[in-house]
Parts: C-alpha cells; sequence; structure tokens
C-alpha cells in the first residue's frame, strides 16, 4: 500500500513540474502513443520507431505496449540482472506523464563499448489508457561527449503520452478512405481496419457503422469466394444472422462477393447488414455496414459511397 501511495504522489508531483517547465515540445514518431524530446542530434528514424545518430551510432529505440505488459516486464526482465550488462543501476525515475524503473549500464555492441539506459513506464490517468512504454537509449562511448548521461536522462524525463490523431492513425492504413459519407471516424485498429459510425457515442447496438478491414489469403479458385465471405460473416459480433441475398460482383474492377443479411444485434436490437469483400493481390478488402431497417435504403447508399471511395495505397 505504502509503495503504491509513493508511486502516485511521485506522478502527481511530476505531472505539476512539468505544467511550470519551458522546454521544447516532444516529438512523437508517427503512430506512436509515446513521444519525448530528444537530445540535439538525434533525428526520427526511417529504419525503426525511435530516433538516432546515424553517423554517431546512438539510438533511442521506443516500444508502445499494451498496459497490462508492464508487471510482466517488470517481473521478468528488470527484476533479473541483464544479460551482457555491467555496472547495473536500478533507480525509480520521474518523467512527464509519470513515473517508471530506470535501468542503466555499459556493454558491447558489435565489438564496441557503449552506455545503454532501459525505461520502463506507465501512465496513470489522463487521456492515455492502456499503455505500458519500453524505452532503450544506446550511446557509444565514441559520442558520449556529444550525449552525456545528463542529456539522456533530460530526454527520458521528457516522456510524455499523447492519444494518437486520427488522421495520423488513417496515414498509416493500407487503403485511403476518400469518402466517409458522413460517418466519423470512431476507431484505427492496428491490424489495418477502420470502424465508422453515425452518432455522437461509440455504442454500436445504437447507432449504425461501417467496418473496413483487410486481410492476407483468400479462396484459391473462384467458386469458393461465397463460401469464404459466408465464413467471414459469420465471424461477425451479431446474433440470429440471417442470409437474405448472395452474390459474385466487380467491386472497384476487382472480383468480389456481396452479402446481404438480417440479425441482432447483442442487445437483441434487429439491423440489416451488407458485406462486400473484394479479392485481389494475395488478399481481400472487407466492408461490412449495419444500421436499423427504417434507415437502411439511406444507409445502404452511404455504405456504398464508403466502399467505392476506399483506395489502395
Amino acid at each position: 500500500m505504502l509503495r503504491r501511495l509513493s508511486v502516485v504522489l511521485f506522478a502527481v508531483w511530476a505531472a505539476l513540474a512539468s505544467l511550470t517547465a519551458a522546454g521544447a515540445e516532444p516529438v512523437f514518431p508517427t503512430g506512436l502513443r509515446v513521444g519525448l524530446e530528444p537530445p540535439e542530434g538525434l533525428k526520427p528514424s526511417t529504419q525503426f520507431l525511435g530516433f538516432e545518430d546515424s553517423e554517431r551510432k546512438a539510438t533511442i529505440t521506443i516500444l508502445d505496449l499494451p498496459g497490462r505488459t508492464y508487471e510482466d516486464i517488470e517481473r521478468s526482465v528488470f527484476a533479473k540482472n541483464q544479460s551482457g550488462l555491467t555496472d547495473v543501476k536500478r533507480e525509480s525515475f520521474p518523467f512527464a506523464n509519470g513515473i517508471g524503473i530506470l535501468v542503466s549500464g555499459r556493454a558491447a555492441e558489435h565489438g564496441a563499448p557503449v552506455r545503454r539506459w532501459f525505461l520502463l513506464a506507465t501512465g496513470f490517468g489522463g487521456t492515455v489508457s492502456d499503455l505500458t512504454t519500453l524505452i532503450n537509449v544506446t550511446v557509444p562511448d565514441t559520442a558520449a561527449a556529444v550525449y552525456p548521461e545528463a542529456a539522456v536522462r533530460k530526454a527520458l524525463a521528457s516522456v510524455t503520452f499523447r492519444p494518437i490523431p486520427i488522421q495520423e492513425q488513417l496515414g498509416m492504413m493500407p487503403f485511403k478512405l476518400n469518402e466517409l459519407a458522413d460517418f466519423r471516424v470512431m476507431r484505427v485498429l492496428r491490424e489495418g481496419g477502420v470502424i465508422l459510425t453515425d452518432g455522437p457515442t461509440d455504442n454500436l447496438d445504437t447507432q449504425p457503422y461501417v467496418i473496413v478491414s483487410i486481410g492476407r489469403g483468400g479462396p484459391a479458385e473462384p467458386g469458393d469466394r461465397g463460401l469464404f465471405a459466408r465464413d467471414l460473416l459469420s465471424t461477425a459480433p451479431l446474433r440470429n444472422l440471417n442470409i437474405q441475398q448472395s452474390e459474385p460482383m466487380r467491386i472497384g474492377g476487382q472480383p468480389g462477393y456481396e452479402i446481404r443479411a438480417q440479425a441482432s444485434t447483442l442487445t437483441g436490437g434487429p439491423v440489416l447488414l451488407v458485406q462486400w469483400v473484394r479479392f485481389g493481390g494475395g488478399g481481400f478488402l472487407r466492408v461490412v455496414g449495419v444500421g436499423r431497417k427504417d434507415d437502411w435504403n439511406t444507409l445502404f447508399t452511404r455504405f456504398r459511397a464508403v466502399r467505392d471511395g476506399i483506395e489502395p495505397r
């Protein structure tokens, strides 16, 4: 209890301190909820998620992980002696959005001596939840004068979290949504999917929605596309699924399959739905639109507009 209280107090202190501190803005690698103020000379990497000085071989790598992984990493990695790390030091480390565990020491990389710092951190409240980050800083001894320990600690103390902007998330998708048809983006899925809805809440039981996703593979034979599409539809989070119509069709100039059906939401509300699957390129694009019967004609037109506005990157 005392340990947990002290952690919370440190987190509050760190948050208050960040309000009065003036400095550079944190830089967030594209697609990450974790950012920091990198030391001068370290730039966003094009090879990995983080920052690097390619000339001096100094790097900061950032892992954006689910919140539940914090205790697992702390228990399995940070509680033990790190393999290949000497002169190890462990300490609690306050940063802009909370408090973490910092492990530092010396190691060898490709036969050259380096200093390493590992920060394991998670947030307390705020606008970002379910987040753990593991940040690894590596500085060769030959670059120690450019990136001294004080500069590294200052950068780690600036670690902060954010929700990823929707447009940035959409920019990472393997497809473009050129037409939203007055739907709003509710969620972008890291696996390569987008959920759109129309309404003030995120309750999909009471609002129409569209799910756009991609998948690898597909049926080997054209005659198997119908069964493949039905199998996909059977995984939808709906009840009492009753297929009304199914047929092959061309979608965006490629072979596709359409299924229209009736179903019930998980809370029992009746809905209609359409699923389009477009095949090609060793994978498939799937669009599912769900809405109430009394709005169906208008919704179907909007669903189709979303489908026809999808463009591969």
